[in-house]
């Protein structure tokens, strides 16, 4: 049994998904979400793992990611807190369904007006009091 305290956390990694996804569009989402914040933010990530033969493995989130589901109209405030609040996020719209790469997905995004955007997912990183502000109204993925 250990006797060091427990890890506690001043931050929150929330993914917030549209409740109508199918459950293929709900990982892929997640996945490609995540991505995103890690790629920009060296905090979230932990040192990486070994096991015990020496065998090294890449290094992961520091910290559980909570995942949440939502109406669409709850992700689209959700969408517009996060940019008011000026957290880390990253999108995925109904559109990056039919691209198959970075590229295509990149101009699909660009192509639409901010408050038009066809959210399907969002992800955000930040102080916990302030990722729960943006997510209010979603629940735990079941």
């Amino acid at each position: 049994m250990s006797t060091e305290a427990p890890v506690r956390f001043d931050t929150k990694i929330a993914v917030l998904l549209r409740a109508d996804l199918e459950p293929w569009q709900r990982l892929n989402v997640t996945a490609f979400l995540v991505s995103g914040l890690g790629t920009q933010l060296p905090e979230v990530i932990g040192d990486p793992y070994e096991d015990a033969d020496g065998v090294p493995y890449l290094p992961m989130f520091r910290q559980p990611v909570l995942v949440f589901e939502a109406t669409k109209e709850t992700l689209t405030t959700a969408h517009a807190r996060v940019l008011f609040r000026s957290l880390p996020r990253a999108i995925f719209t109904s559109d990056l369904f039919s691209t198959g790469n970075d590229r295509d997905n990149r101009a699909a995004v660009r192509a639409v007006p901010t408050g038009e955007l066809d959210l399907v997912g969002l992800a955000v990183y930040g102080p916990r009091n302030a990722v729960d502000k943006v997510i209010k109204g979603a629940r735990m993925h079941p």
